[in-house]
């Protein structure tokens, strides 16, 4: 029960962060705004709000914002200067990216919120979250929450310092000085080697919790290089170097499920949420029929012709582009509901 709910949330979030990106810029404009939908299909609650009408529909699997003038077969009317089309074709494309961008967005919001909450996991102190049963360092007393000051009377003052120095000792006694509420110790510890003929003790670094900027900097920087992962992982299986796995509805819920069953529950579904959120935004600004980055596309190409392309012309071609989409979506779950019972 608790997947489900969380699958839930995690989609309605991700898909009403997007639309909200839509209709926001919209509304900024000067564009009509009909209705704003999370979900398809039958009605299950509707919420009229001045011109526009708030509706939860029954596939939670997407959503859509309405605007006025986006369908060519719409009756003109009074106020037709607040349609879609008549708005120069830089405001439409900041409608359009504006759903994508709002996804990159959430994504910062989740990890910064998990840099505030449990710290950056690349900037550790000499600072141990826990150590490891029976390892060196519990037999010698370490605890979690204990600092690292000093080894061998050496001062130690990052992670990376600690973890050389003890991996360059395997099997000498080393002398480790800690401080624990304000009260400095010290205790001899003898690192037993790993596989690599590396000193280890047991322990792992407590990462730095940072405040709202940082983490919000932070959060940018992962983004970045997030996005940049799965345009190269892509890339990579397009051209048929690596294995390329795509995975829909089924394999998401399958991941859900597995993060709700750890320990570590909400930091994994937010984590899970922050990619879900990035893979969304850079899926849309692909240039496929349907997608955001089609639509763009076809506006850039109004701007540099000077008019646009016809509009039965266009939503043929997005209408198109939607099914085969919808095949491709039939396929991937296919796939991943045979790789789950199999």
């Amino acid at each position: 029960m608790f997947t489900f709910i969380a699958s839930i949330v995690i989609f309605g979030v991700l898909i009403f962060f997007h639309e909200l990106g839509h209709f926001a810029v919209a509304k900024f404009v000067g564009i009509k705004v009909h209705e704003f939908s999370l979900g398809f299909g039958p009605k299950i609650i509707s919420l009229p709000r001045g011109e526009t009408a708030y509706n939860l529909r029954a596939i939670p699997l997407g959503g859509f914002v309405r605007m006025a003038g986006m369908d060519p077969t719409e009756a003109e009317e009074e106020d037709e200067h607040r349609h879609f089309n008549r708005k120069p074709v830089l405001h439409r494309v900041a409608v359009i990216f504006a759903g994508p961008l709002m996804n990159f967005v959430l994504a910062i919001l989740l990890l910064a919120v998990i840099f505030m909450s449990y710290g950056l996991p690349d900037v550790p102190t000499t600072k141990v979250q826990d150590t490891l049963e029976g390892k060196p360092a519990q037999v010698a007393g370490i605890r979690a929450g204990d600092v690292i000051s000093e080894i061998g009377g050496k001062k130690i003052e990052s992670w990376d310092q600690l973890s050389n120095t003890v991996g360059a000792n395997p099997g000498r006694e080393l002398d480790i000085t800690f401080i624990r509420n304000g009260e400095r110790l010290t205790v001899k510890v003898v690192p037993y080697q790993d596989e690599r003929g590396l000193g280890k003790i047991g322990i792992h670094p407590a990462p730095e919790k940072v405040g709202p900027i940082k983490a919000l900097m932070s959060g940018g920087k992962y983004i970045f290089l997030m996005s940049f992962q799965i345009l190269d992982y892509l890339g990579k299986g397009i051209a048929g170097l690596v294995p390329l796995e795509l995975g829909g509805p089924v394999r998401i819920v399958a991941t859900i499920n597995e993060a709700v069953r750890s320990s570590s529950w909400f930091i994994n579904l937010m984590s899970l949420s922050a990619f879900l959120s990035v893979s969304l935004g850079l899926f849309n600004l692909f240039p496929v029929p349907a997608l955001d980055g089609s639509r763009i596309l076809f506006l850039l190409i109004e701007k540099l012709r000077g008019k646009p392309v016809e509009p039965q012309r266009e939503n043929f071609i997005h209408m198109v582009g939607f099914g085969l989409l919808m095949a491709l979506i039939v396929v991937i779950t296919y796939n991943d509901v045979l790789q789950l019972i199999m």
